[in-house]
């Protein structure tokens, strides 16, 4: 059946100005830069995007700002471990104008097969936009059973699910249990994207998109027209990134990556922390390397 997500989808970063308070002109000009890249669509308000620190008002915020911003899709992070506070969060950001959803799994709470159902399935049936489950066990504490995603696939709304588990064959069995929906099923680890999309994936929503927008995006679309020689080229340039800006908690890392490069505020929210010192220094020299090789045509 068809694939409704392809390609990359940054998982952008939240700017902080003085106080914490969000930078709104920053990131406008961050997702104009990223669409000029040309990335298939962009994420806000994920975990790169430190919403678990953002007030329900800052959420619809900053959503609003992006899908102002850019012509291309925005798939808004919409998720909670409270299935009316996400149903809430999911209403916002489809006000604020966003083409679709990331939905982290409930976390903390730790629910069982049939929980995960009836999350997802309300969700689904209250809010008409497109909506991309959301595997995260290192931050959720719980897998999403590979029966359930199966199941919610046939559910008209959900239309793909973010592999941020690191286990390949979880993918893969997941890409061959939504062969026949209207599914895509996208990296969520930046350093998997190549393997993920050998085993059927359509793309990434991805950090490292944030620094190297065009190379992620060359990466996934080499992999999809079944270049794989091309595609591994730009994976292995990549990797020293990938394993730099996930040196630390994310976002942290790839905010100071910003900021090298750009400029760009490197705060976060308390109770995260500036990037320490010595997986600094090697983030500049990654940078300055890639800097020093230009991506081939």
């Amino acid at each position: 059946m068809s694939t409704p997500f392809r390609g990359i989808y940054p998982a952008m970063t939240t700017p902080f100005g003085e106080y914490e308070g969000i930078d709104h002109e920053q990131l406008a000009a961050d997702a104009r830069r990223l669409e000029a890249a040309g990335v298939a669509g962009l994420v806000p308000v994920g975990s790169t995007g430190e919403s678990a620190t953002l007030t329900h008002d800052e959420h619809a915020e900053v959503v609003e700002t992006v899908v102002d911003a850019v012509d291309i899709p925005v798939v808004a992070g919409a998720g909670s471990n409270a299935t009316r506070e996400a149903l809430s969060l999911a209403e916002d950001a489809a006000d604020a104008g966003a083409d679709a959803l990331l939905l982290i799994s409930p976390y903390y709470n730790k629910p069982e097969a049939a929980g995960f159902r009836e999350h997802y399935r309300t969700l689904a049936d209250a809010v008409d936009l497109p909506q991309v489950l959301y595997n995260v066990p290192s931050r959720t504490g719980r897998n999403i059973p590979v029966d359930v995603v199966a199941d919610l696939a046939q559910h008209p709304n959900i239309q793909g699910y973010k592999a941020a588990s690191g286990d390949l064959g979880r993918v893969s069995e997941v890409v061959e249990r939504t062969r026949d929906e209207v599914f895509s099923v996208l990296s969520g680890d930046d350093g998997l994207t190549l393997p993920i999309c050998a085993a059927g994936g359509t793309g990434g929503i991805s950090v490292t998109a944030n620094i190297e927008p065009e190379r992620v995006s060359a990466l996934a679309e080499a992999a999809n027209a079944g270049d794989f020689e091309r595609a591994r080229e730009i994976h292995f340039e990549l990797e020293p990134l990938n394993c730099a800006l996930f040196a630390e908690t994310n976002p942290i890392p790839v905010k100071e990556a910003m900021h090298i490069r750009d400029g760009a505020s490197p705060i976060v929210r308390s109770p995260l922390t500036r990037l320490s010192e010595e997986p600094r220094e090697r983030l500049v020299e990654v940078l300055e390397e890639l800097a020093a090789t230009p991506l081939e045509a």
